[in-house]
């Protein structure tokens, strides 16, 4: 019988993509599964918010602790947002990779963005080798970890897809198994990448990228949602308070008595 791992990056199937939605806690990774969902991930950005912090404000055993705590409470597979593995030389990244293995996580990405406004973009012969020692770590054990490998150009203002598409060729090189780069959104754009690497493709999903059914037709692997989703539940909330203090209606319980349903079912505890 396949491990979850392998089950796992059995699920990035170009032309049938994977939706991948990303939970911010354990509540909404629960109602993502039992939406239906066959797998989900993290999002640093969604999580962060939970603390009343901005994305890329946490540590790295926050990000881990958390990444366990959505693992505990689903029995799918679950990808974690490792930001740059929270280090800067490959030794650090592969460290990060190893622990996230132990959280019993099924994946986990590497960016290549440095957190440094001046210079955003690791230099990508040092890129490469932080994904390499990844990929190392990655497929060490006995138990297979998806390595997705994020190129974080068109996110800092780079919109330069030939370097883009040569950091991902160099990422799939060095051994990761899925192949990211947020914000290539552009039908052409992705048909390029799309053509000129040998890994599955994960999409950002954004206002204006193409629908579900033509990133299946462009071949994509994956689809993510990133924090937008754990984004708009906050705006949900500030609009429900803002209509109560200043109109003084509570129409947010309609939206809020189709949800207990499916609140119920996700965290009936088993029997």
């Amino acid at each position: 019988m396949p491990t979850l791992d392998e089950h796992f990056l059995a699920l990035h199937t170009p032309g049938t993509p994977l939706l991948m939605p990303n939970a911010w806690d354990p509540g909404s990774a629960k109602v993502l599964q039992a939406l239906g969902f066959a797998a989900i991930a993290t999002t640093s950005g969604g999580f962060a918010a939970t603390l009343g912090r901005l994305d890329g404000c946490v540590t790295r055993e926050e990000a881990l602790e958390h990444a366990a705590a959505l693992v505990d409470a689903t029995t799918i597979p679950v990808s974690a947002d490792l930001e740059n593995c929270f280090a800067d030389e490959p030794e650090g990244v592969a460290d990060t990779i190893s622990a996230a293995i132990e959280q019993g996580l099924a994946g986990g990405s590497v960016e290549d963005y440095t957190r440094n406004r001046e210079e955003p973009i690791y230099e990508l012969a040092h890129a490469a080798e932080r994904v390499r020692a990844a990929a190392e770590a990655a497929h060490a054990g006995p138990v297979p970890f998806v390595l997705t490998a994020r190129a974080e150009n068109y996110l800092h203002g780079r919109a330069d897809l030939d370097d883009t598409i040569a950091r991902l060729q160099a990422y799939q090189e060095a051994g990761a198994d899925v192949l990211f780069a947020p914000r290539v959104v552009d039908p052409n754009e992705l048909r390029r990448l799309l053509a000129e690497v040998d890994r599955p493709v994960s999409v950002l999903v954004t206002p204006g990228a193409p629908t579900v059914d033509q990133l299946a037709e462009l071949g994509v692997a994956r689809i993510s949602v990133g924090g937008a989703i754990a984004a708009a539940s906050y705006g949900f909330a500030v609009a429900a308070v803002t209509e109560l203090r200043e109109q003084g209606t509570p129409n947010y319980w309609d939206l809020a008595a189709t949800v207990r349903a499916v609140m119920q079912a996700a965290f009936e505890p088993p029997t």
